[in-house]
């Protein structure tokens, strides 16, 4: 789907072929691990868990309701890493959480966040991307949709020769909205590859992680719809009864691992993250806050809060919290 297809639908679009979905008060990010973290043992999954569990706890406490609905969630990094067994990945943490006091209600996949269910989600979360151009901009850099970067303001001009004879001075990077300093962030969210394929040249597409992670923290809010419907709806799975496959692909982009778990998608959103995803969801942010996402379903979102009497921020990067935890 190209940028007018999406722009077309969405201005076409209105809250009544929105189809809603069941949503949660909190959705609990337990953690992350790299792929490689998962294989090395045990005990740093067990020592991560053991850190977060009272803030999990302590996330479930700021739910003002009644008869609050939470549910828990992790990230498997199988996009750039996916030639492990992921039964014994997929036991290995159910296992170890539950021995923590951190279970876990869903299991989703990275690379279900680039495609679910035959739905191309990085295609279309890309096409709604709208950066800001920087003042004076002479095209000189590519736009985003052709660069695949993403900044907060405007970058450093090139230095060298300027119209024959003339020398430009450096120049330091601008952020956008600043208020005394700069902070300026550049961020990628794809990088493309020429492959030769049966003699033709091909162009591959490579994700960022924070790209995809942007499109995870998206569908824990259930932002996402492709004609009105919802995407990457999560899939029960029984780990002690159901035939798992051997490998990641062949797994739902979406997992539900418990059968009593409160709804996958939720009004908003924490993650317990050790210290180095800092700069990852740093960088999630920038990304969201240069997305336009479908009003009707936002309004939905808002309406239905509002029901519940919930006040829901418009913005989604509101909706967004995070508790970084010591160490790695």
């Amino acid at each position: 789907m190209t940028t007018l297809e999406v722009v077309a639908y969405s201005e076409a679009s209105n809250q009544d072929n929105v189809r809603g979905m069941p949503l949660s008060h909190l959705s609990i990010e337990v953690g992350h691990f790299y792929m490689e973290d998962l294989l090395n043992g045990e005990e740093r999954i067990r020592h991560q868990f053991q850190r977060l569990a009272p803030w999990v706890t302590a996330a479930e406490k700021t739910v003002a309701a009644d008869r609050p609905r939470i549910s828990t969630c992790f990230l498997i990094d199988d996009y750039f890493y996916n030639s492990t067994n992921p039964k014994e990945i997929l036991r290995k943490l159910i296992t170890i959480g539950d021995e923590c006091g951190v279970p876990i209600d869903y299991i989703a996949r990275e690379a279900g966040c680039c495609v679910a269910d035959g739905v191309p989600l990085a295609e279309l979360v890309a096409a709604r991307l709208l950066p800001e151009p920087a003042p004076g901009t002479n095209g000189s850099r590519p736009p985003t949709h052709q660069s695949g970067w993403l900044c907060n303001g405007e970058r450093s001009p090139e230095t060298g020769t300027d119209q024959a004879m003339h020398t430009r001075p450096w120049e330091p990077p601008q952020e956008f909205g600043k208020r005394d300093h700069s902070i300026f962030l550049d961020v990628e969210l794809w990088k493309e590859i020429e492959d030769r394929v049966d003699g033709e040249t091909m162009i591959q597409r490579t994700w960022s992680c924070p790209f995809l992670a942007s499109i995870w923290h998206l569908l824990r809010l259930g932002m996402l719809r492709h004609f009105g419907e919802p995407v990457a709806q999560p899939h029960r799975v029984i780990l002690e009864t159901d035939e798992i496959p051997e490998t990641w692909t062949e797994l739902p982009a979406v997992m539900q691992v418990n059968p009593r778990a409160a709804p996958f998608s939720a009004y908003r959103s924490v993650s317990i993250l050790p210290q180095r995803y800092l700069p990852i969801e740093n960088a999630i942010k920038l990304i969201l806050s240069h997305l336009s996402l479908d009003e009707p379903v936002t309004g939905q979102v808002i309406e239905r809060g509002a029901r519940e009497g919930l006040k829901i921020p418009r913005k989604v990067i509101d909706r967004i919290s995070h508790v970084f935890i010591e160490g790695s």
